[in-house]
């Protein structure tokens, strides 16, 4: 079966362009399986699907779509990892950034779900190996790789198999769609049959045969400014400065676990995105 399993929703993250409806419909005219909604500390890109496939005729018309409710989590000190939950479990704490990734990487266990890093060689301020922490114990604790990204350099990609191979991890590939155009750009092959997250968490714990590529694109100005000095210094001000205001040790005491429908849920009751 045929995903891409990274792409960033305009319902669930502030810098993407491209409602879910129109990832679907896109998908589906170029032939892929599925594909993984992967929003920056949100599930609301998640749930906006959940929406839309209590009507009749998109189940209907996405009947042979398998969309698979994941998360790109920005870490304090390892960038960003994708997060893969079993089927109904949205953990309201991953809403807020700026986690430890040693504190984050037991909780996903915990609840059922694996976790990988994102273009583990891309931009510094983004990617796990541009930080300290990047150790062997950090990285032989996690389930995958993201060995392929369309936004990366070949290069990044390349190191990336590598790490992969190293740890005996398997590797998959995304997109990073945060615009229209990029949409199909990358692709995970997985020779198993996947329906839902379970299916994919399964697959990727007991296998190690996926296969993942796609075509980079070509360097940005964005991109570029990322790695000058100034837009690292700054994202490291802001990304720290944040984590503090908003410490997941202080945070977490607002939760409950709902035992019922096996989430976590606010002091409210309210089962937010």
């Amino acid at each position: 079966m045929k995903f891409d399993l990274h792409c960033h929703t305009k319902e669930g993250s502030l810098d993407s362009k491209v409602p879910v409806e129109t990832y679907a419909r896109r998908f589906a005219i170029l032939g892929y399986d599925g594909f993984m909604i992967a929003d920056h500390n949100s599930y609301r890109g998640c749930l906006a699907w959940d929406r839309m496939m209590k009507k009749s005729e998109n189940r209907e018309e996405f009947k042979d779509l398998t969309v698979i409710r994941g998360m790109e989590y920005d870490t304090k000190d390892a960038g960003h990892i994708l997060i893969i939950m079993p089927d109904g479990v949205y953990l309201p704490i991953f809403r807020i950034r700026g986690m430890r990734v040693r504190r984050l990487i037991p909780l996903v266990h915990t609840f059922g779900g694996i976790c990988g890093p994102a273009h583990p060689f891309g931009v510094k301020t983004s990617s796990m190996m541009g930080f300290k922490s990047a150790d062997h114990q950090l990285l032989s604790e996690m389930d995958f790789v993201e060995v392929f990204n369309t936004c990366e350099q070949p290069l990044a990609n390349q190191l990336a198999r590598e790490l992969a191979e190293k740890y005996g991890l398997p590797g998959i590939g995304g997109s990073d769609a945060h615009t229209f155009r990029y949409i199909g750009m990358a692709y995970t092959e997985i020779p198993h049959r996947i329906t839902c997250n379970n299916d994919l968490i399964h697959a990727l714990k007991f296998h190690n045969d996926a296969e993942a590529g796609g075509i980079e694109r070509v360097p940005t100005k964005k991109g570029k400014a990322k790695e000058h000095w100034v837009g690292l210094t700054a994202f490291h001000l802001y990304n720290h400065g944040l984590g503090k205001m908003k410490s997941p040790r202080r945070a977490i005491h607002h939760y409950r676990l709902r035992k019922d429908k096996n989430i976590l849920t606010d002091d409210t009751g309210s089962d937010r995105p």
